[in-house]
């Protein structure tokens, strides 16, 4: 249908490209004043849309790039319609491309300070396109002087200081001419001159309108340019806001007329259905979902319509099979017009789920491209079409990174119209977990909370309570993660009261889970405590016994935090119990060494190794190579701080020999270190942090355990502070704080353990032969196993325990 067109290229606008270079070397107000500069120097390109103002930015960007070592990065601050893009999304887009990871949730002036901080000592171009007002641009432009703002816009900009607007009019004859031959050929317009001169007058040396004239010449091979100019002609006698003929400029209007009616039919549905695109991109795939059409179909079709100048080129990774192309903001609203002309709204609905379905597809392949191959998911991938499936995991990640802004603003744009909530919840779902599995949580952070957020909207929107619940918990995990105890606690709070009106206890067990973790991040080791025993009794209720094992760690965790030592060896054995029930000897080998430890805080130390070194038992049946070296570790510095150096250094030597055999041999240094540290801590009277579990941020709308909002009391001083597990003593209720339908009751509390150091620590005299029997035994099975050794690895932190 089209000839092939030559390159576009950048014409004319030369006077302007000098005046803009010379605008960087003049002195500013500030300099001529004798005073520092505040902030980086603005050039502000102003035009009408269409005008080639952000392709003259594009331009200058790449003349001066390499007078800006920190690259040069480009922020778009309005959406296809007009609208103004919000600060803190222009941010994280700029924060990406400078390769800063933006923290999840954190508000647009937090990121602003980020975006500052981070071009303080860089020399970087910032190209900002489509800015719609002053305060947009003054809250990006970095404070260094050594940086350089380029903004467009349609007008000037008041309240910019020391800014002078270069303004955008009608392009040169001969840069207009040279234009329209970009497109149409040099042998047609040197055939004939005279009429590419009037065709260019017709177009008022408007660019976008002679872009469109040049694609028409490029699509008829057989009309001569004076053949435009009499159909561009007629064009302009036609009665405007007919069908078929939006109303716009009337350069660019008639032009657009001219391009638009000559189309076939199959081609005109689709170009008037790229106004639904998002973010206004779009791609084979997208394309022919809107259409019907396949999407060999749409791909043909897109690159006719790129080489009529009705379609601009995105550059693609390599891995990138299918292009990606832009609408030109100028043709929006006449597209959009075509669009209400032609089109219902049942049809355009109906384009619009086929899709996101689309979407929705492709990024479950995207997703199942990284399950282990002969998985019941690559056996289902494979009953996909062709075009549906990636070839590899990196073309899938390639794939999955260009197409994230799109992936995005589809999202936005679907939970925001209301009409397609099923299929929005799909999507954002499916993009969660292709995030999640190619980037990982920690990356894919930022991304997922924006995403869980578009759910919460659209549960509460439909009084959906159980996925309510779920956002929820997925937000507040990702406030805890970013270090926002208080935010996480109202997020949990939210989500235990829509897991009760849902009436599933598997949220509220997480929800009341989540809660103590918040307060354990908050300090509040009392409320903590209470909160976990909430959720402990309602996994008691259920029979759950890995949730039992892993709640009863946590309460001892925090009792050993508050130095309620009777109750934080309470629950490590019965967290020990648990595993040993479940099976899990690992776990079983864990739980005894942090009962180990706590009988080491609480003043036990004969107990402490004798615990120690069953645990060290438990520990060898496991397998688990690691696991013993670190058994073994905490051994040595319970018979180091009884007074036997002897004895102690044969156990760090034989976990140093098995400490060489796991791969993670190369972070024992800096545990090492931490556990020189630790010891300090606790000869200065108080214990050392046990590491806490963090919890785990599910998918959207999915349930993982994790905590929820508490109940109100005083933090807890020492062990008459922290409560039992499950038991309310000691930590006051407030209202919303009782204990909801399911939960179960409170476990009685069991008889206190002496919590000071009532046994006095015996001499080192009474524990050598114990230690010494258990060092000689250990020392002589890791040789045995290994061999002679070169020396005896670094020690690893107590806390892998």
């Amino acid at each position: 249908m089209t000839e092939q067109a030559a390159p576009h290229r950048f014409v004319g606008r030369t006077r302007e490209l000098d005046a803009l270079r010379a605008d960087i070397a003049r002195a500013g107000l500030d300099t001529l004043a004798g005073r520092p500069a505040p902030r980086s120097r603005v050039l502000l390109i102003a035009g009408r849309p269409g005008s080639g103002r952000s392709t003259l930015a594009a331009e200058l960007a790449r003349g001066v790039a390499a007078d800006y070592p920190g690259g040069v990065h480009t922020a778009r601050l309005s959406g296809p319609g007009g609208e103004a893009v919000p600060l803190e999304r222009a941010v994280r887009d700029l924060l990406d491309a400078l390769g800063v990871p933006p923290v999840a949730g954190a508000g647009p002036e937090h990121l602003a300070g980020e975006l500052r901080a981070a071009l303080a000592e860089r020399s970087a171009l910032l190209v900002l396109d489509d800015v719609t007002a002053p305060e947009q641009l003054l809250e990006l432009v970095p404070e260094s002087r050594d940086c350089l703002v380029v903004a467009v816009a349609e007008g000037p900009l008041k309240g910019v200081p020391d800014v002078r607007p270069c303004t955008l009019g009608g392009l040169e004859p001969a840069a207009a001419l040279a234009l329209i031959a970009s497109y149409a050929g040099e042998t047609r317009i040197a055939c004939d001159p005279e009429a590419t001169h009037v065709l260019a007058e017709e177009c008022a040396g408007h660019p976008a309108a002679l872009v469109l004239a040049g694609g028409w010449l490029a699509g008829h091979p057989q009309a001569c340019v004076a053949d435009a100019v009499r159909e561009l002609r007629r064009k302009g006698d036609s009665t405007e806001g007919s069908a078929g003929r939006p109303s716009g400029p009337k350069a660019l209007a008639r032009a657009f007329r001219l391009v638009y009616e000559s189309l076939p039919p199959s081609v005109a549905q689709l170009l008037r259905l790229l106004p639904l695109a998002p973010a206004g991109l779009v791609d084979a795939h997208s394309a022919s979902a809107l259409a019907g059409c396949t999407v060999a179909a749409a791909r043909s079709t897109l690159a006719d319509c790129a080489g009529q100048g009705l379609l601009r080129e995105v550059p693609q990774p390599e891995q990138v099979s299918l292009a990606q192309y832009e609408v030109p903001g100028c043709l929006q609203p006449l597209l959009h017009g075509a669009l209400e002309a032609a089109a219902g709204q049942e049809e355009v609905l109906l384009a619009r789920a086929r899709m996101l379905e689309r979407y929705v597809r492709l990024l479950q392949s995207c997703r199942a491209v990284t399950e282990p191959a002969g998985s019941a998911v690559h056996t289902r991938l494979a009953g996909l079409p062709r075009a549906l499936r990636f070839p590899s995991r990196e073309a899938a990640a390639a794939w999955l990174r260009s197409r994230l802004p799109s992936l995005l603003a589809a999202a936005r744009t679907a939970v925001a119209d209301g009409e397609l909530d099923t299929l929005a919840r799909r999507l954002v779902a499916a993009l969660s977990r292709a995030l999640g599995a190619h980037r990982g949580e920690a990356e894919a952070a930022p991304e997922q909370y924006r995403l869980h957020e578009l759910v919460l909207g659209v549960a509460e929107r439909r009084g959906l309570v159980w996925e309510k619940a779920a956002a929820l918990l997925n937000l507040g995990d990702l406030d805890l993660r970013a270090e926002r105890p208080a935010e996480a606690l109202g997020r949990y709070r939210g989500a235990l009261a829509a897991a009760r009106e849902a009436r599933d206890p598997q949220p509220v067990g997480r929800a009341l889970e989540s809660v103590g973790a918040a307060y354990q991040e908050l300090r509040d080791w009392g409320r903590a405590a209470d909160w976990f025993g909430r959720a402990l009794a309602l996994r008691q209720t259920r029979g759950e016994l890995a949730d039992e094992a892993r709640l009863r760690a946590r309460l001892g965790a925090v009792h050993t935090y508050a130095g309620a030592w009777g109750w934080a060896l309470r629950e490590w054995r019965a967290a020990a119990a648990a595993h040993r029930r479940l099976g899990d000897v690992g776990g079983h080998a864990r739980a005894l060494g942090e009962v180990a430890r706590v009988q080491q805080y609480a003043g036990y130390p004969l107990e402490a190794i004798r615990t120690c070194t069953r645990a060290m038992d438990v520990a060898r049946l496991s397998g688990d190579t690691a696991l013993r070296a670190a058994v073994q570790l905490r051994l040595a510095d319970l018979v180091d701080e009884v007074g036997d150096p002897e004895a102690a250094e044969l156990h760090r030597a034989a976990a140093g020999r098995l400490g060489e055999q796991v791969p993670e041999a190369a972070a024992l240094p800096a545990a090492a270190a931490a556990a020189v540290a630790e010891r300090e801590a606790e000869r200065a009277g108080g214990p050392a942090p046990v590491a806490a579990a963090e919890p785990v941020a599910g998918p959207v709308a999915a349930h993982v355990s994790g905590p929820e909002g508490g109940p109100e009391a005083g933090p807890g001083a020492g062990p008459e502070a922290a409560p039992a597990a499950g038991s309310g003593a000691g930590s006051e209720r407030v209202d919303g704080d009782a204990p909801g339908a399911g939960e179960g009751a409170p476990a009685p509390a069991p008889e206190t353990v002496a919590e000071g150091p009532a046994e006095p620590v015996p001499p080192p005299a009474e524990v050598v032969e114990v230690v010494a029997e258990a060092a000689a035994g250990e020392a002589g099975e890791a040789a045995s196993e290994e061999g002679p050794k070169a020396g005896p690895a670094p020690r690893p932190a107590a806390a892998d325990l």
